[in-house]
């Protein structure tokens, strides 16, 4: 079993949503220190976007582009990570209010029916241990929480916690630095109470 770290964001050392998922990981691998970590960087190695070559392979077709046997090959090996990982940091910046497309192009390779999830005759089923443990590290230029006037704009958090769900991945907790493009004392703010709850896990 493993720490799977992802990150997502393209702001490098600027990046809140990297400091957060750090400090995560690190909280985890003092937690669990026979596990090992695997870190998966979607800005500085992307994955494909979805095309229509990947979904013929994905029904049987041999793709003959030969970036898109390369993708398809590391999405065998995405699944491989997620399985083998007992807990699961992601770092999900907020972009135009969703996540960042890098890393929905790794979501999308995880759901995949007959891997991840399957139809029944109750409906979808996930596939995917609900034991794992996953933790969003999130960040925000502005406030978007359940409680803001803008709130209905969330569609990162939303959408991460009801992808995840969809294959199994249920328990979820969201470590949230928001309001960090307010000035230079609300980012401030936001970074320490974030880690605050980090150091309290």
């Amino acid at each position: 079993m493993t720490i799977l770290h992802i990150d997502s964001s393209i702001l490098g050392e600027n990046s809140v949503s990297r400091q957060l998922s750090a400090a995560i990981t690190a909280a985890e691998k003092k937690r669990r220190p026979d596990l090992a970590v695997v870190t998966r960087d979607l800005a500085a190695e992307p994955l494909l976007h979805l095309g229509p070559s990947h979904i013929a392979a994905w029904h049987g077709a041999a793709p003959e582009d030969r970036a898109v046997q390369a993708d398809l090959a590391e999405g065998a090996g995405i699944l491989e990570e997620l399985f083998a990982a007992e807990s699961i940091v992601i770092g999900a910046p907020m972009y135009n209010f969703g996540i960042p497309s890098q890393l929905k192009a790794w979501i999308d390779r995880l759901l995949i029916a007959g891997k991840t999830f399957h139809y029944t005759a109750q409906g979808p089923e996930g596939l995917v241990p609900s034991t794992k443990k996953v933790f969003i590290a999130s960040s925000r230029g502005g406030a978007y929480g359940p409680e803001t006037p803008a709130a209905f704009l969330d569609h990162q958090e939303t959408y991460l916690k009801g992808a995840l769900g969809f294959i199994g991945l249920t328990d979820v907790t969201v470590i949230r630095a928001e309001g960090v493009a307010l000035g230079p004392e609300a980012r401030e703010a936001a970074i320490g109470t974030a880690l605050a709850q980090v150091a309290a896990l």
